[in-house]
């Protein structure tokens, strides 16, 4: 395949290493807006890049009936908009928060756990995710998706906020320390005894191979997808 690398930081730099491995052509390493000229006709863009310039860089590449992969995160509020003008340019886009295996394979956990304590009055939940100081965003993407997903479970929450949980609003504690990848934990506590679950990043090289294997899977589709498309969770 021909891919495009929109946003060229830590995470572009490994993303070009693993999809040369695997052997595709990387034909644009961006950092600027994205445009028709300077993408180079790729089969695929792949977009990491940062909160204020996420939407347009994906816009501007699906109006050019490019399919999109988007690991990009502080944006969200625009999501919707942005898979409309996937279906009206006939083209494909793929948002994830985390693209890591594991951490797929983790909000499956996640669900199921918050449904079997959804009818346990005696725990209260609370979220904690650890990134590393240059994160711009906080919580999380993918402590977001955490919260999504006991949500669709648990009628006791219906949204997040930062810090401790309060009523019905869940807790999200968000720590910047040094250079951690991502740790992110679901707590269940009650007077007596706390059930954790916990997913820790060793490094990127796991959300740069997920983001390829995405790139490798939306090929000719239509439409917006996740990662539980990809991995047929």
């Amino acid at each position: 395949m021909k891919i495009a690398l929109v946003g060229y930081g830590k995470m572009g730099k490994i993303i070009d290493e693993i999809a040369t491995k695997r052997g595709h052509e990387v034909v644009a390493r961006l950092k600027e807006t994205p445009t028709a000229e300077n993408l180079n006709n790729p089969d695929v863009v792949i977009e990491f890049s940062l909160p204020e310039v996420a939407y347009n860089n994906i816009k501007v590449s699906l109006e050019n009936q490019i399919p999109v992969i988007s690991g990009t995160t502080g944006w969200l509020e625009k999501k919707e908009e942005i898979e409309k003008i996937a279906v009206e340019n006939n083209t494909a886009f793929l948002y994830g928060s985390n693209f890591s295996l594991g951490v797929n394979l983790f909000f499956a956990l996640n669900e199921k756990l918050a449904d079997l304590m959804k009818n346990v009055d005696e725990y209260s939940c609370q979220l904690e995710e650890i990134h590393h100081v240059h994160k711009l965003d906080a919580p999380s993407g993918t402590a977001i998706s955490i919260a999504e997903g006991i949500f669709k479970h648990n009628p006791k929450f219906n949204a997040w906020k930062l810090e401790e949980t309060q009523g019905d609003q869940l807790g999200i504690f968000a720590v910047r320390e040094d250079e951690v990848p991502g740790t992110h934990s679901v707590f269940y506590r009650s007077e007596v005894d706390e059930i954790e679950i916990k997913h820790t990043a060793f490094n990127r090289n796991g959300f740069a191979l997920g983001a390829v294997v995405a790139a490798e899977w939306i090929k000719d589709k239509k439409g917006n997808f996740t990662m539980k498309d990809v991995l047929g969770l």
